[in-house]
């Protein structure tokens, strides 16, 4: 099998190439449109076409250190050292920071860059972002914040499940600093998401709500899932790969517990190819479309879970699960036959519910789905 996933790392990286030059200096949208990535759309007049805006740009350069380390080639790292200046500024001029997704943006760029060459700048860049997230932290409700405004109403208190993957920045900080209050912060935040956000039939809510003057909690709601009782199927998978995160960080055998228990439904609810839907209240026969980002993001989780278990026939099967939907996604979802598509992933979900980015490529999905690859055939350290 693993013959096959080389395969799929040797399109992986013809299609990273067909975008490198174009993407040296700019970035892709979130989203592909008819499978070919356009320069990132911007929404303030100082900031032009391709600007480092949005919380998706670190996985374009995440990509990029995957291909570096593959291959060492170094027009890979040429360009990721790029976008680290990028990134740089991005945190000096404070655009598009006043987001928990600080973990996305700078772990993928700049601590994978310190990680891999020792780059001190980008350790300094990095903890700036660890700083700048510390301050959406609630310490009487335990949580970051997710969006907004810190002080709007109806913003206040709302954490959302995607933020299990941005908890790695503060865990690292804390490694590289030796002060234990980012560490303290996250694990905290992934407690609350494991109490709160995990339903008791171990189903997730997109999002809750915390009274942040109290900390007691309030409610959950979707934003991008079918209904606020249904599973997003992508905020799943965050869990799924979220909280053996936390777990490798903290040894919280409350939050492995919890992982099992996440990860058992997802694939519970996997149907006959073993790609999920967008939403996990949809199967076979629905006629829904599938998200390939939620099942390349799940994969990844399945391996980091199958290191934190200690049981052999256990960790066989979570590495089994993810062999096999990894296998699927290269042979039924990939562009390796599609000469024209620059995205790695095929029918990938951003928004279904505004119909945004629905069967395209995807930047998360094209990063998860390489760092599935790059699992399956290596001994691969953790930029998260």
């Amino acid at each position: 099998m693993s013959t096959i996933f080389e395969e799929a790392i040797h399109s992986v990286l013809k299609k990273i190439d067909m975008k490198l030059d174009k993407y040296t200096n700019q970035f892709p949208d979130d989203h592909t449109a008819n499978n070919v990535y356009q320069p990132r759309k911007v929404y303030r007049e100082d900031l032009k076409a391709g600007a480092n805006v949005g919380w998706t740009t670190g996985f374009w350069t995440g990509m990029l250190w995957l291909a570096y380390e593959v291959t060492g080639d170094e027009k890979y790292r040429k360009v990721a050292e790029i976008h680290v200046d990028s990134f740089g500024e991005r945190m000096e001029k404070k655009i598009g920071i006043d987001t928990h997704d600080l973990g996305f943006l700078y772990t993928l760029s700049c601590v994978s860059a310190y990680k891999i060459t020792g780059n001190e700048k980008a350790k300094g860049i990095a903890l700036k972002a660890a700083d700048h997230l510390m301050t959406r932290f609630f310490e009487k409700a335990g949580i970051i914040q997710a969006w907004g405004d810190l002080n709007d109403p109806n913003q206040r208190g709302r954490i959302i499940i995607d933020c299990l993957m941005n908890l790695p920045l503060l865990y690292w900080a804390s490694e590289v600093t030796g002060d234990d209050k980012y560490k303290d912060a996250a694990h905290r935040h992934a407690l609350k998401s494991l109490d709160h956000i995990v339903r008791e039939n171990a189903t997730t809510h997109h999002t809750y709500y915390f009274d942040t003057e109290t900390g007691n909690p309030r409610f959950g709601k979707t934003h991008q899932g079918y209904s606020d009782e249904s599973c997003w199927a992508r905020g799943q998978a965050w869990g799924v790969y979220g909280f053996p995160l936390s777990f490798n960080y903290t040894n919280d055998e409350k939050i492995l517990n919890g992982s099992l228990k996440v990860t058992n439904y997802f694939l519970g609810q996997c149907p006959e190819d073993l790609v999920a839907y967008w939403d996990l209240c949809f199967s076979d026969g629905s006629g829904e479309v599938r998200d390939s980002s939620a099942s390349s993001i799940a994969v990844c989780g399945l391996f980091e879970l199958a290191k934190s278990v200690q049981n052999d026939e256990t960790k066989t099967y979570y590495e089994n699960a993810a062999f096999k939907i990894l296998q699927s996604l290269y042979e039924n979802y990939s562009s390796r036959n599609e000469e024209q598509a620059d995205g790695l992933l095929l029918q990938g979900v951003y928004n279904r519910n505004t119909d945004s980015g629905v069967n395209e490529a995807n930047l998360w999905g094209d990063y998860f789905y390489f760092e599935a690859l790059v699992r399956a055939t290596r001994d691969w350290k953790l930029y998260w």
